[in-house]
């Protein structure tokens, strides 16, 4: 029987800042990779020649290469079968990225989640309350009013709709 796997993959930088990079992986997640505890994980110490990238100049030379980050300016060699040397980019595969990451609160979903409270309690609702009429979970309205979940559009259209009796409107600017 034939199993789908779900490889990570990086398809946009969105910010560099210090050692961290914030990207958008493949399921449409925004996460930080913090590269300061990932160098020192992965054993970059000073003789390696990765150790350059701890200089925010060079760490800012990142690029998007084949669906991950990649640093063509850190020299480092792989010898070939023939024993020639061959210069190679310094790349960590998105799997280690994703592991080495962390959500990054996006002020949309903030902005949604306080919308989502405010109307709740305009409402004189609970939480569990919405949950119920509108077909989700207590833990799941607290998740999205905490900014603790992303949510997918229908499910929003369901809780504003269904459970607030509201009508949803969105904007693209």
């Amino acid at each position: 029987m034939r199993q789908n796997i779900k490889i990570p993959r990086i398809l946009k930088i969105n910010w560099i800042k210090d050692l961290a990079i914030s990207v958008v992986f493949n399921n449409g997640e925004s996460r930080i990779v913090d590269f300061r505890k990932l160098f020192g994980d992965i054993g970059i110490v000073r003789n390696s020649p990765a150790f350059i990238l701890y200089n925010q100049t060079e760490f800012e030379k990142v690029e998007l290469v084949g669906n991950t980050l990649s640093w063509s300016n850190v020299e480092q060699y792989i010898t070939q079968r023939n024993w020639e040397k061959q210069i190679v980019p310094f790349e960590i595969g998105a799997d280690v990225l994703l592991k080495y990451s962390h959500p990054e609160k996006s002020d949309l979903m903030i902005k949604i989640g306080r919308l989502v409270r405010e109307a709740r309690i305009k409402a004189g609702m609970t939480q569990q309350e919405l949950a119920l009429i509108s077909g989700t979970s207590r833990t799941y309205i607290s998740r999205i009013e905490n900014d603790r979940s992303d949510i997918e559009l229908a499910t929003l259209s369901k809780i504003i709709e269904t459970g607030l009796g509201r009508r949803l409107e969105i904007t693209v600017k």
